[in-house]
Formats: C-alpha cells, structure tokens, sequence
C-alpha cells in the first residue's frame, strides 16, 4: 500500500507501482470515440502513462497541457493521460483546448486500470479514483520509470518522466 497526502490528509492505494525493469500489466481504457485500446496497441512505442484524478481539477488539467506540449517534441513515443472521467467529457476538454498531440483515455468501463497497476485509491475523500503517478515504458512495455506523487495537487515531475525517454 502507498500513502499519499490530499491537502494534508493521508489516503491509501491498493498497492505500489509497478517495479522499474518489470512488465508493464496490460490494461483496457476507452478512447473519447468509445472505441477501446489495450497496452498492446502501443507495442513498438514508447509510452508514457499520465494518471489523474479528473480533467475538472487544475492540476490534472495542467498535466495533460504540459504533456501535449512536449508530445510533438517526443519521436516514437505516445502519451495517454488516463483518468475515471468519461469520454464524452475528455473530449469537451479535448476539443476546448486544443489537445491534439496524446490520447485521452478512460478507466470507467471496467475500473481495472487502477487496479492492476495498485494505484487506485482504497480510502479518503477520492477512494475509487486514480492516484497521480506517471509511468514510462520502452518500446517492449518494460518500466523505465515510475512517480507517484505524494501531494496530489502537485504537478508531477516532468523533467524527470521525459528524461527517462533517453
């Protein structure tokens, strides 16, 4: 189990992260068309993992912006940013603001995404929602790199996710 903090309360996820060097678990996110996607369709590139609360808070909203940023600057790579929020509104936030370079994806159908990568919320105001971590895996879905970050209203460590890309 992991503990992070929520404006100074603690709060429990299942588990920890996937281990650097291990096997990413494959997983089943739902695109904003409603069409649906597992890790072995990005199988050849490097992915990076951007998980989130909700697009209707700040932070997670800057991530995603900073990530689309950087997106067009990155070969052979895919950024996801996933989260519970439903298609329909990833794609308002899409389409609003000019998100064009990642993918927006979805844990709602199933909720196994959280889950199987122990990072789901088990306790506090936001159980059942996804911890703030981001994950980096090469071409063969092996973890390079893996943050989960401690305040969840602080942006994640950019730097250090897109470094791992070298």
């Amino acid at each position: 189990m992991a503990t992070v903090s929520l404006k100074g309360t603690l709060i429990n996820t299942i588990g920890s992260l996937p281990k650097i060097g291990s096997v990413a678990p494959d997983f089943e996110l739902t695109k904003t068309d409603l069409s649906d996607v597992t890790l072995n369709d990005y199988k050849g590139s490097k992915v990076i993992l951007n998980i989130f609360h909700s697009l209707d808070t700040g932070t997670c909203a800057n991530s995603v912006r900073k990530f689309n940023e950087e997106a067009s600057k990155l070969e052979n790579t895919k950024i996801l940013c996933i989260s519970k929020d439903l298609p329909f509104a990833n794609g308002r936030f899409c389409e609003s603001e000019g998100i064009e370079n990642l993918e927006v994806l979805s844990d709602f159908r199933n909720g196994n995404f959280g889950k199987n990568y122990n990072l789901e919320y088990v306790d506090g105001p936001i159980r059942g929602l996804l911890s703030r971590c981001i994950i980096v895996l090469d071409e063969n879905s092996k973890v390079l790199h893996t943050e989960q970050v401690y305040d969840v209203v602080t942006e994640p460590d950019y730097k250090s996710a897109l470094n791992a890309l070298k």
